[in-house]
């Protein structure tokens, strides 16, 4: 963990509350009934199948330099990619908690990678997910493992992460997620073009908010937005809510 992360978890852990510090009804009913379901669920074996068979694999990946900031090498082993920038155990488990809880039916992700956290959303066979990469080499990879344990809800589009959100064709979604650009004007750009696309139950997740500075100063202006009503920020994830009868309230949630 990077020093200015380190300085950010501190500060979180002192300013953070679970949920007797919470009032709100709504926030509330989602600490204690999604966010701290420690019961098992069949789902969470399916995408630990995918997780675990990703982690065998050595085929070598080669990544074009303006993929990403993630990628610091040219070539990647799959097991390698997915070790280092798939999406943790712990959060795999509450993104397909959530996608139940909240009753998902579409769902745009913004960052396929190797499909670790598309797996977490597809497992819930309801839904309908669109994922966008700008990487054709690992989105071609996460695509054909994906079809291998038969995932079958997605669609993939490979573009810029702009470009790809502008060709989706939904006119309101209820999740849309949004990986760690690590750039704020990039952050705030997204987060604009998705509000297009937002209904008043939808929920924005935005990926590692606290990264850097500049990214946690995207979130500071994403809250102060007069579309958003709550946001949850449980320091790897923010969540951003629209619901007009909710009163504006930003919490702060160990879990």
């Amino acid at each position: 963990m990077r020093w200015y992360q380190l300085k950010s978890y501190l500060n979180f852990l002192m300013n953070a509350t679970n949920q007797h510090g919470v009032h709100s009804p709504f926030v509330y009913q989602l600490v204690t009934e999604c966010f701290y379901n420690r019961k098992n669920r069949p789902n969470y074996k399916k995408i630990s199948a995918y997780r675990k068979d990703l982690f065998q694999q050595k085929e070598q990946i080669s990544i074009r330099p303006n993929c990403s900031t993630f990628f610091k090498a040219k070539t990647y082993s799959l097991s390698k990619l997915a070790k280092i920038h798939g999406t943790s155990w712990k959060r795999s488990k509450f993104l397909n908690r959530l996608t139940d809880y909240l009753n998902f039916k579409d769902i745009i992700e913004i960052g396929t990678l190797v499909g670790i956290r598309t797996s977490c959303f597809a497992a819930q066979e309801k839904c309908s997910i669109i994922t966008i990469d700008n990487c054709s080499e690992t989105q071609k990879v996460a695509e054909k493992n994906l079809q291998k344990h038969n995932f079958k809800n997605i669609n993939f589009i490979n573009d810029d992460f702009i470009n790809g959100f502008k060709k989706c064709d939904l006119e309101k979604v209820d999740c849309i997620y949004l990986s760690n650009t690590r750039r704020q004007d990039l952050t705030l750009q997204l987060f604009e073009e998705v509000l297009k696309k937002v209904h008043n139950n939808s929920v924005i997740i935005i990926e590692d908010i606290h990264w850097s500075k500049e990214i946690n100063a995207a979130w500071e202006k994403i809250k102060k937005n007069k579309q958003v009503k709550v946001t949850v920020d449980t320091f790897y994830l923010g969540l951003i809510f629209f619901r007009k009868e909710q009163a504006k309230e930003h919490f702060k949630i160990r879990f």
